[in-house]
């Protein structure tokens, strides 16, 4: 048994799913011009009406979790950030035509 084995759970890829865009978030506004409080940032985000484009560059960074479970054949992990990559287009989709 190779150690990433047991890391292979549907939960795991939910989870990181969950997380990666966050933190991809996290890294964009530490790297961002401009010293602003996070949420004066968040404000300029907002006002600018470019709420599902900073979502989806921040989903998209999901990619790189499904291609490194897809190297080590963590399919079930693999199940699960894709599932949870579905439930984030459907809140951009969401936030796009119904906000």
């Amino acid at each position: 048994m190779k150690f990433y084995e047991k890391y292979d759970r549907v939960l795991i890829g939910l989870i990181s799913g969950l997380v990666f865009p966050f933190i991809t978030g996290l890294v964009i506004y530490i790297f961002s011009p401009g010293h602003q409080s996070l949420h004066s940032y968040l404000t300029r985000i907002a006002d600018s009406n470019i709420v599902t484009h900073s979502i989806t560059l921040c989903v998209f960074s999901n990619i790189i979790i499904f291609l490194i479970f897809n190297r080590f054949d963590m399919l079930r992990a693999n199940r699960g950030v894709l599932a949870i990559t579905i439930v984030w287009a459907i809140i951009v989709f969401s936030v796009k035509f119904l906000g």
